[in-house]
């Protein structure tokens, strides 16, 4: 009898520190370094004659076709194209029936040269005033090469409204490129969160970085005319190159994909921020100057006062470099920007920072290290319950490859790693949780990697939960043998 009940209670307490464990790690893999070794497809660029890259039939016709939000909170839509041989027209035409437009919206037209490389004439139209959560149908160009396509607008800013995020970085153009784009494209997604490093364009010289920023457009056409993309700069945005006598920063990328920088008060197109869903999405430029005092820092920190959790409860930020990484490719280069932000992080219960960067996929667990000054010795990070989760999602497919070394051991504050391609998806359920994906395109197929559940910062730990897990477990967990950074917080 005494057997049987000293047995029930060993179970009972193994049961209820696994309910803490998993709530901890949000029920994802511990401390995981995968073996997983990619051996498809190379690394190299798609040929521009491959179909992946088509130009549309008909004199003029519209390509490069893409869209953004184009306001605050998701009323509106920014309309992207390129007419090669003349401006045409910079009318969208649009409605809630196929092949009946009600409306029409202008726009504006321009164009710029890279070296000897003069590119076609860029379009861009707001298209604002629109209902939530309706499908609209929309046409560009003009006569028998006008071409048509269809949007749907996010539901109204509600806390509860739920909506499926794709996340995807560091593209460029080759077969693993497209293996990404058209896994993305079946996963059910609705708007791209694009965390930097678009076209890779800046791999290629002269006339060439102009050619390759075209065939990219034409690459992620087949997502991005259909599906919003939220658009942040990476590193491969800059071009750079003072040989060819182009020293603007982002001269491509600025005139080919705009944002809606205006509509959150930001001065900068590369910094911004957007509300969509139950969502509040900040954009961060990693390649801009960003200590204190400089207007990336002010607008940010203005941005977070706005944010109303009782509104839009998840809180996400995405940027280019990450601040936290176990890999060798790009070790410690956001370390600067951990310096000026990660306490600003912490205080306002950022849910999730999505980068990418790092050639290779990423997740860590809930810490922060917002104690470490350069005479304190508190040098590592510690588990935070109000840190948000740092996801790597450097991984999408370019001419680069892969970066496969990880740092050994595996830090404690990573939960799991590996060098593959893919990409993530974040689909919000209610204000409180959300179930995360990572996709790994293996053999051409979409295989889900890593998941968990994500707990939101604002409405997810109810008093009751953190008073179990105060009170009643406590003498549990601290006979568990953890890592020394992790047992304090716990």
């Amino acid at each position: 009898m005494w057997k049987d009940k000293g047995t029930g209670f060993v179970l009972l307490l193994l049961q209820l520190l696994s309910f803490v464990l998993l709530s901890f790690v949000d029920s994802g893999s511990a401390g995981v370094t995968s073996k997983f070794v990619r051996s498809e497809w190379p690394s190299t660029d798609i040929p521009l004659d491959n179909e992946a890259f088509v130009v549309p039939k008909g004199y003029n016709a519209p390509q490069q076709v893409h869209i953004t939000q184009g306001d605050y909170d998701g009323k509106a839509v920014l309309i992207s194209w390129v007419t090669v041989e003349a401006p045409g027209s910079n009318i969208v035409q649009y409605g809630t029936s196929e092949n009946k437009y009600e409306f029409t919206a202008s726009g504006t037209v321009t164009n710029y040269t890279f070296y000897n490389y003069t590119s076609g004439y860029i379009h861009h139209c707001l298209v604002d005033g629109l209902k939530y959560d309706t499908k609209y149908f929309y046409k560009v160009g003009d006569g028998d090469s006008a071409r048509a396509f269809s949007f749907q607008t996010p539901p109204e800013v509600d806390p509860n409204a739920p909506y499926k995020f794709g996340i995807i970085g560091d593209l460029g153009q080759t077969y693993n490129s497209l293996s990404t784009i058209e896994h993305y494209m079946r996963s059910g997604g609705q708007t791209v969160l694009f965390v930097g490093d678009l076209s890779y364009a800046d791999r290629y010289q002269y006339h060439d970085v102009g050619v390759r920023w075209d065939a990219w457009g034409r690459l992620i056409e087949q997502s991005a005319a259909y599906h919003p993309w939220i658009w942040a700069a990476g590193n491969h945005e800059i071009d750079y190159m003072p040989y060819m006598g182009e020293v603007i920063p982002f001269k491509s990328y600025l005139q080919r994909y705009p944002t809606p920088y205006a509509a959150s008060k930001s001065t900068n197109p590369l910094w911004y921020a957007v509300r969509r869903a139950s969502a509040h999405i900040i954009v961060l430029s990693s390649y801009s100057p960003f200590v204190k005092y400089t207007p990336q820092w002010m607008w940010l920190r203005d941005e977070f006062e706005r944010v109303d959790r009782k509104k839009t409860p998840w809180l996400i930020v995405i940027m280019h470099v990450p601040i936290y990484n176990s890999n060798e490719g790009h070790f410690m280069e956001g370390e600067s920007m951990r310096a000026v932000f990660e306490s600003w992080f912490v205080h306002y219960k950022v849910d999730v920072v999505f980068a990418g960067h790092v050639h290779a996929y990423e997740r860590s667990y809930r810490i922060s290290n917002i104690h470490y000054n350069v005479s304190n010795g508190d040098r590592y990070p510690v588990a935070d319950n109000s840190a948000p989760v740092y996801i790597t999602v450097g991984d999408g497919g370019n001419q680069e490859g892969l970066a496969g070394r990880f740092r050994d051991p595996q830090p404690d504050y990573s939960a799991f790693r590996e060098a593959s391609y893919g990409h993530s998806t974040l689909e919000i359920k209610n204000r409180a949780r959300a179930v995360y994906h990572w996709n790994r395109n293996d053999d051409g197929k979409r295989v889900p990697t890593d998941s968990f559940t994500l707990h939101n910062q604002y409405w997810g730990r109810t008093k009751r939960r953190r008073k179990l897990e105060k009170n009643h477990l406590r003498t549990v967990i601290e006979q568990v043998p953890l890592a020394d950074g992790f047992r304090k917080r716990l």
